[in-house]
């Protein structure tokens, strides 16, 4: 699968089931809009303050380094990218969402909606094998796939 540019969505595959087991997380590169109801349930926001205002809610999230736009007229917020690249929920080592449980709706629906519906720009893992999915076993001290993880502050 190489040659795929998370960038360039014509040069991603079609989405099939197990396509994520061992993947690199390429969608999680992707900037991730999210409804203030996505805030909401990942417990960075209160119903009360996205009641006060989402324009103040923005400015809160944006000065915690949570999102780093908010578009007023969309009401739609982005979230922060480590280094520009990953979701700030990637876990840098694992590349498992840290928020899986509690994670956007975009990231739920994905690859159904996204810059290509339907594809994806899956990548094996470094030491992963082609045709061999697989989750490597998680790091000391981080959740394994599928297991509720404790609740937790941001990474």
């Amino acid at each position: 699968m190489s040659g795929i540019d998370v960038g360039r969505p014509s040069t991603w595959i079609p989405y099939r089931s197990g396509l994520c087991e061992g993947c690199w997380s390429g969608c999680c590169t992707l900037p991730v809009e999210v409804s203030v109801m996505d805030l909401v349930r990942l417990g960075v926001a209160t119903e009360d303050e996205a009641a006060a205002g989402l324009k103040k809610l923005a400015r809160r999230l944006e000065k915690d380094g949570i999102v780093q736009h908010f578009n007023s007229r969309s009401q739609i917020f982005t979230l922060e990218q480590r280094h520009g690249r990953d979701c700030i929920y990637l876990h840098p080592q694992t590349r498992l969402c840290t928020v899986y449980e509690k994670r956007p709706e975009v990231c739920r629906k994905f690859p159904k909606i996204g810059p290509r519906p339907g594809w994806c720009p899956a990548k094996r893992k470094a030491g992963e094998k082609e045709g061999k999915p697989g989750r490597p076993a998680p790091a000391k001290g981080t959740q394994a796939p599928g297991k509720k993880a404790p609740a937790k502050g941001r990474p």
